[in-house]
C-alpha cells in the first residue's frame, strides 16, 4: 500500500486564494489588512521565517511591517513597542516571532498584545476561548492541522486521534480543536508525551496520528494502523554532508516506513509548515474584517 502525499502547498495555495477575495472585499471599503513582524536578534531560523511570511503578505494585499530590533533589547522597550502597535490604527495582527533573547520573559512579552490582534493565537485570552469553544484566533499551526484534514474530507468525529506533544503551541490547543463540540471536533483525543507508558501501543489504535514532539523517528512504520493518517508537524536537521547546507530537514516520524502503511501522510517539508503561514494571513484579514464591522 503506498500512502496518499498530502500537499501542504496546494492546499496553503487554495486558502491564499481565499485570503486574497478577503482582501480585495477589505481594500473596496477603504481597508487594508495590517500585520506587525517584530523580530528580536539575529536568529538565522527566525530571520529566514520573519522574510518569508512578509513575502506572504505581499503577495495577498497585506500591509506588512517590518520591525527588527537589536539582540540586547530591553524587555520594557519591546513591551512599550507593542502597545504603541495595540494603539496603531493600520496594524490588525501583531506577531511576535519567537523565540525571545533568553533575558525577555516571552509570557509578559506576549500579554502585552491586544488579544483582538493575537494572530498568532497564543495570549491567554484566546487559549481561553478556544479552550471554551469561543470566537476568537486559533493558534495558526494547529489551525492548518484542521484544514489539512478537512481538504481529505476526513471526519473527526467519533476518530480515534493520538497527538504526540503537549506544548501550547501545537499540542495542547489542538487537542482542545479535535475534541471540542462543533464540525472538525468530536474526536477522542489521547495526548502523548515523554512521560507516556507504551506509547507504540497507543499509537498503533490510532486512525489519526499527530506528531509534534520535535524529535527525529519518534514515530515509526510499526507504530502505525494500516490506512491511518499521519500528520507530521516536527521540523528538525539533521547533519548531511552530501546537501550544500551541511543538513537536511526531517520531521518527527520515520516517511519512508511509514508511506507503505498509512493511508495519507504530511511530508516534512511541504506538509505542515505551509499552512501554518497561510493562516496567519488568515487570522490577519480575520482581524481586519472583525475591526471593519465594528467600524
Amino acid at each position: 500500500m503506498n500512502a496518499k502525499i498530502i500537499d501542504g502547498s496546494a492546499i496553503a495555495a487554495g486558502i491564499r486564494e481565499d485570503v486574497q477575495r478577503q482582501v480585495n472585499r477589505l481594500l473596496e471599503e477603504g481597508v487594508q489588512p495590517g500585520l506587525a513582524v517584530v523580530l528580536v536578534g539575529e536568529d538565522p531560523a527566525s530571520i529566514t521565517y520573519v522574510t518569508a511570511k512578509e513575502k506572504d503578505c505581499a503577495q495577498a494585499g497585506i500591509f506588512s511591517r517590518d520591525i527588527r530590533l537589536p539582540g540586547d533589547t530591553p524587555q520594557r522597550e519591546l513591551v512599550d513597542l507593542i502597545r504603541e502597535l495595540n494603539r496603531d490604527e493600520a496594524i490588525h495582527g501583531i506577531l511576535i516571532q519567537l523565540p525571545l533573547p533568553g533575558h525577555i520573559n516571552e509570557d509578559a512579552v506576549i500579554e502585552a498584545i491586544a488579544p483582538e490582534k493575537d494572530v498568532d493565537g497564543f495570549h491567554p485570552v484566546n487559549i481561553g476561548k478556544l479552550v471554551l469553544n469561543q470566537d476568537g484566533f486559533i493558534p495558526c499551526t494547529p489551525h492548518g492541522v484542521l484544514k489539512i484534514i478537512e481538504s481529505l474530507g476526513m471526519s473527526t468525529e467519533g476518530a480515534d486521534v493520538v497527538i504526540v506533544g503537549r506544548s501550547r503551541i501545537v499540542g495542547a490547543p489542538l487537542a482542545n480543536l479535535l475534541f471540542r463540540k462543533a464540525p472538525g471536533g468530536n474526536a477522542t483525543v489521547t495526548v502523548c508525551h515523554t512521560k507516556t507508558a507504551n506509547l507504540a501501543d497507543k499509537v498503533r489504535r490510532a486512525d489519526i496520528i499527530i506528531a509534534a514532539v520535535g524529535r527525529p523517528d519518534t514515530i515509526t512504520g510499526d507504530m502505525v494502523k494500516k490506512g491511518a493518517l499521519v500528520i507530521d508537524v516536527g521540523v528538525n536537521r539533521v547533519l548531511d554532508n552530501t546537501r550544500k547546507r551541511g543538513y537536511r530537514l526531517v520531521g518527527d516520524t520515520d516517511f519512508s516506513g511509514i508511506k507503505e502503511i498509512a493511508g495519507a501522510v504530511t511530508p516534512v517539508p511541504g506538509g505542515v509548515g505551509p499552512l501554518t503561514r497561510a493562516m496567519l494571513l488568515w487570522n490577519t484579514v480575520e482581524s481586519a474584517r472583525k475591526k471593519a464591522v465594528k467600524v
